[in-house]
């Protein structure tokens, strides 16, 4: 392990040097990887256990298998609130991940995030674990469709019908009570694996299973950044606590100096 930087510069400067010198750098990431491009996490004030007071049951009841098919109509009434009205970009986080694997330096970005944010700012080894807001199918006939089919569907519909046979749409995610999809987990394991440097970004390390792949990491240095503490922050190299965005650009900009 390496001495904890003093200041925000000698932090920077000790991220940029981990950086530098490694060729396989595996990402982790959570929420807190896109609250800077405007999207709400759900332990903030301002998140969407808010949405307690509006449903009278928690986001997780909420995104749950049972409650998306015993009361699909109010399901798809929060998923259009806070999933499908805004369309949020990229942060300087993402953009520094891509950068990242531009440079030959990236074994994968693990996600837990659903809204494709990564791969709009030029990821492209992107594993997410809880599946993506862009892709749709019937639970029916098996028909994909867009996530712009179902916003149209949803201008006027409460609940999203395939327009061939009827059936209920359901998004690519992976509700609470689901499974996780096994090649997903195998590649996001695989590039974990294959690490020597894993950064952990915008995550408490509170949601499982997705949380327990970070102790495939059988590499030697760890950045982990996260507003609040985490369990893991005793393994890690250099742990930082401000904005994940600003941290990793200003990190990157170091680097390319180095």
């Amino acid at each position: 392990m390496e001495n904890k930087p003093n200041n925000a510069t000698d932090e920077r400067r000790t991220i940029a040097g981990l950086l530098k010198r490694s060729n396989k750098i595996a990402f982790f990431g959570g929420a807190g990887v896109s609250t800077e491009s405007g999207v709400k996490d759900y332990r903030s004030e301002d998140g969407l256990y808010n949405t307690v007071k509006e449903y009278g049951v928690s986001p997780e009841t909420i995104l749950s298998h049972t409650f998306f098919m015993r009361h699909t109509e109010t399901f798809y009434d929060f998923y259009r609130k806070y999933f499908l009205e805004e369309t949020p970009k990229p942060n300087k986080a993402h953009a520094a991940l891509a950068r990242l694997e531009q440079m030959g330096k990236i074994t994968g970005v693990v996600t837990q995030n659903i809204d494709g944010l990564h791969q709009a700012a030029g990821s492209r080894r992107v594993f997410e674990l809880h599946g993506t807001i862009a892709e749709y199918f019937c639970m029916g006939c098996g028909s994909d469709f867009g996530i712009n089919d179902v916003r149209e569907l949803l201008a006027s519909v409460k609940v999203p019908r395939c327009p061939k046979c009827g059936g209920l749409i359901k998004p690519r995610v992976t509700l609470y009570e689901e499974n996780l999809d096994g090649a997903v987990i195998e590649g996001a394991i695989d590039a974990i694996e294959a690490a020597d440097l894993l950064i952990i970004g915008g995550t408490s390390l509170a949601v499982w299973p997705a949380a327990s792949f970070v102790n495939y990491f059988r590499g030697n240095d760890v950045i982990l950044i996260n507003r609040e503490p985490t369990a893991y922050d005793r393994n890690a190299t250099v742990v930082s606590r401000g904005r994940i965005g600003e941290v990793l650009s200003g990190a990157l900009e170091i680097m390319e100096t180095l």
